[in-house]
C-alpha cells in the first residue's frame, strides 16, 4: 500500500469513527409530557433517546429552584444518555410560565415527577420497570419526597426503581425510602447542610433522637471542600447569602458515583 493510500485509509477510519460517535449521540428534543387536552399548562421536557433497539432504562431529571433545565440537560442529561439511558429533563417552572419556585408550592412541583414517569413508561424505548429519578437542590427534595413512604408513592400505579438527590434539603425527611436512594452533597454546603442529610440517613431527628422506621437503603456521599451546586460551572456570587462554587473534583467523583449507582439499580440487564 502506497503512502498516499495509507493516508486515505486512515482518513476513512477517522471519518467512520466520527460518524459512529455522532450516530450514537441523539440530540435532545422538546416533548410535551402532558396532552394539551389534559392540562391548560402542559408540562414539557427535553427527551434524549438511546440507539438500543431494546427497551432501555431511563432517568428523569428535575432542575433546581432557579429553573435551569437546559443547563441541567446539557450537563447531566447528555452525559447520562451517553451511558445508555433514556433521559427526560423536566421544565417545572417554564411550563407554568414562571421563573422561580417561590411562585409555586412544593406539592405542585412534586407531582411533576410522576407526570413525567407516566409519560416515559408509555414509550416503546423505555423499560417501565427501570426508571430512576434524579433531582438537584429543590429538585432533589422532590426526588426524595417522590420515593419516600407517603401519598405520592402509594397512589401512583407506576413506580420508580431508584432515586438520586444532589445537595437536597434533608431536614424534612425521615429517610424511610421505598427504593435505593443516593444523596450527594458538599461538606461546606451552607444552604442545604450535609449534617441534616447525615441525620436523615442515620435515622436521627433534629434533636438526635433515633427513629425506628426502616426502608430501602440510603447512601450518602459527602465531598470535602465542596459547596452548594458544586457541579454547576459559573460565577461564585452568593445567592440569597449562600456560597455557591464549582468543584471539578467533586463533580468528577459524583459522576462516577452516579453511574455506578444507576448501573447497580436500574442498569442494563444481561
Amino acid at each position: 500500500m502506497t503512502k498516499l493510500a495509507n493516508i486515505a485509509f486512515v482518513a476513512v477510519l477517522l471519518i467512520g469513527s466520527a460518524a459512529d460517535c455522532f450516530a450514537a449521540e441523539k440530540p435532545s428534543i422538546v416533548v410535551e409530557i402532558d396532552s394539551p387536552l389534559a392540562s391548560s399548562n402542559p408540562l414539557q421536557g427535553y427527551l434524549r433517546q438511546t440507539t438500543d433497539a431494546r427497551p432501555s432504562p431511563a432517568v428523569i431529571l428535575l432542575h433546581s429552584c432557579n429553573g435551569n433545565w437546559r443547563p441541567t440537560d446539557e450537563r447531566w442529561g447528555k452525559r447520562i444518555a451517553a451511558w445508555g439511558y433514556v433521559t427526560l429533563t423536566v421544565d417545572s417552572l417554564g411550563s407554568r410560565g414562571i421563573n422561580s419556585c417561590r411562585n409555586t408550592t412544593p406539592h405542585d412541583v412534586d407531582r411533576d415527577a410522576y407526570r413525567a414517569l407516566k409519560f416515559l413508561v408509555r414509550l416503546p424505548s423505555v423499560d417501565p420497570a427501570r426508571v430512576a429519578l434524579l433531582g438537584f437542590a429543590r429538585g432533589g427534595a422532590t426526588a426524595l419526597r417522590s420515593v419516600e413512604h407517603g401519598p405520592f408513592e402509594k397512589t401512583s400505579p407506576n413506580k420508580f426503581g431508584a432515586a438520586i438527590a444532589f445537595y437536597p434539603p434533608c431536614s424534612s425527611f425521615k429517610g424511610y425510602m421505598t427504593v435505593p436512594t443516593l444523596i450527594l452533597i458538599g461538606e461546606l454546603d451552607d444552604w442545604t447542610p450535609a449534617e441534616e442529610c447525615r441525620n436523615m440517613v442515620d435515622g436521627r431527628d433534629a434533636w438526635g433522637i433515633s427513629r425506628q422506621e426502616r426502608g430501602a437503603p440510603v447512601k450518602l456521599i459527602v465531598y470535602p471542600g465542596a459547596y452548594h451546586a458544586f457541579d454547576a460551572p459559573g460565577p461564585k456570587n452568593p445567592i440569597e447569602g449562600h456560597h455557591l462554587e464549582f468543584n471539578q473534583s467533586a463533580t468528577d467523583q459524583s459522576s462516577e458515583a452516579l453511574r455506578e449507582f444507576l448501573d447497580a439499580t436500574i442498569g442494563a440487564k444481561e
